[in-house]
């Protein structure tokens, strides 16, 4: 996952985001941040030289190397309250890392990079600058404090608002080319219906019941419209879009472990609607491209909340339907949001929703990101596991979607380019290929990449999964003629 276009104010100077490691963080951050938060307070009880502080420097500078053994430098970055190692998602959403990553936020501190050659005193130095920075936080720049305490290697600054900066990357707001009919159809009719809620109107029961027919009947049957929804999205999609999407990978979610027809459409109609509460928010601090003030972080945590109160007053949908909107943020353990009392574990059906829309969101677009790729998504949510997210819903959803689901661009270990339209229960990790040309032509035949050879072995197998320009890749071209599952 990257940072596109991410800016880090720290003095004269401006650090530009590091590129993207290739998978999950194999270190965690947390305990850097956690080592700085602890020193600090340390340095705010006890006089320099005490044996207290000394053994956090140490502890500090070790985790600290163990980052440095893998490259000369990191960075840690804080957005929306979420963290980043080198611009991979890394954090787990528990109450003692909401806690720790606040503390840093707090300060205006957003973003730490520490380079190679740091050493004991530097650390030491920068806790005692961030207990003394929230005295006068609008005073000398960050850089040059830091300069005066002799800290060359390790830089502090503040995310700088991407939708402020030229180079931000602009995405579209929904999907764009030729789209499935049915899913075409489909965010019609949410968009309808999220604006009249957003304009002050109601939303109407009967729209909602034919909104929900119309994806399992239709676009959960059509492999275009799937592979529009599970490959990366060059898109940052907007509520109403975001909400069909997840309405429908909860409904992938629901088939994978057999729930019958009526609760999979009372599922649907929840993660439809669960993020209906963020038409009652302003349109700028949905759409806020950098790091969300504490204001700006606490109404946005309301949408939850506002879901659920415009949802219980609708006669009929489903009763089920704004519990899900009040806790689709909720955490297994039962922390996250809002506060619903110590230990509350959310329903089910919320759980399901969650694991879904943390994969919509990974594999969209954002301002201050480019989309994950679905395998990348895949190990988030396992990293997630057990802290956020239900463990065993966790697993069905991956074996749901795999790593490489339909409409996904791949590239095989003999360089061949091709279109994911078919997989296999059995084999997930080698799909059936529509070739294609560099130049994404096409389909040229295709190629069932779990076949193997006398030996045994694999032919071939997948080695990336491709990023198109956007607009370059029509997925019905490929999917239109592929099988579609009862």
């Amino acid at each position: 996952m990257s940072i596109t276009g991410t800016t880090v104010a720290a003095g004269v100077g401006k650090v530009r985001a590091a590129e993207p490691r290739a998978a999950q963080p194999s270190l965690d951050p947390l305990p850097v941040l956690k080592g700085f938060v602890s020193l600090r307070k340390l340095t705010g009880m006890y006089s320099a030289g005490h044996p207290m502080i000394a053994q956090k420097v140490k502890e500090l500078e070790e985790v600290v190397r163990q980052h440095l053994r893998n490259g000369p430098a990191f960075r840690i970055d804080i957005i929306h309250g979420d963290v980043y190692l080198d611009g991979v998602f890394a954090s787990q959403d528990n109450q003692a890392n909401v806690q720790i990553v606040g503390e840093l936020t707090d300060l205006g501190i957003d973003s730490i990079q520490i380079h190679e050659g740091v050493g004991a005193q530097e650390l030491q130095a920068v806790a005692e600058f961030l207990w003394q920075f929230k005295e006068s936080p609008d005073g000398e720049a960050i850089e040059a404090q830091l300069e005066q305490r002799q800290v060359r290697h390790i830089s502090l600054g503040r995310l700088v608002p991407l939708d402020t900066r030229c180079d931000a990357q602009q995405w579209p707001d929904a999907p764009t080319g030729r789209l499935d009919p049915a899913y075409e159809e489909s965010l019609l009719l949410a968009q309808q219906a999220f604006d009249a809620v957003a304009s002050g109107g109601t939303l109407d029961a009967v729209t909602v019941r034919d909104l929900v027919s119309l994806l399992i009947s239709k676009v959960a049957r059509s492999n275009a419209a799937l592979g529009q929804i599970l490959a990366v999205k060059q898109y940052e999609p907007l509520t109403y879009c975001h909400s069909v999407n997840v309405a429908m990978l909860s409904l992938l979610l629901a088939r994978q472990i057999g729930l019958d027809r009526p609760t999979t459409a009372a599922l649907v109609e929840a993660a439809l609607l669960h993020d209906i509460g963020k038409t009652r928010l302003p349109v700028e601090v949905v759409k806020k491209g950098g790091a969300l003030g504490k204001w700006e972080k606490s109404l946005m945590e309301a949408h939850t909340t506002f879901g659920a109160e415009i949802l219980v007053d609708i006669e009929g949908l489903r009763s089920l339907t704004p519990i899900v909107a009040l806790e689709h943020h909720r955490s297994v353990k039962g922390a996250g949001y809002p506060d619903l009392g110590e230990g509350v574990v959310p329903h089910v059906m919320s759980q399901i929703v969650s694991v879904a829309d943390v994969y919509e969101a990974l594999t969209g677009a954002r301002s201050y990101q480019a989309p994950t790729l679905p395998e990348q998504a895949c190990l988030v949510l396992a990293r997630l596991a057990g802290e956020k997210l239900n463990t065993a819903l966790v697993k069905a959803f991956v074996n749901a979607v795999t790593f490489f689901p339909l409409g996904s661009l791949v590239r095989t270990s003999r360089n061949e380019i091709g279109v994911v339209v078919g997989t296999t229960t059995a084999d997930p990790l080698h799909p059936v290929l529509a070739l294609v040309t560099e130049s994404l032509d096409g389909p040229r035949g295709q190629i069932d990449t779990s076949t193997r050879d006398s030996s045994g072995a694999y032919e071939r197998h997948i080695v990336e999964t491709l990023r198109p320009q956007e607009g370059t890749l029509d997925a019905t071209k490929f999917l239109a003629s592929a099988p579609v599952e009862p």
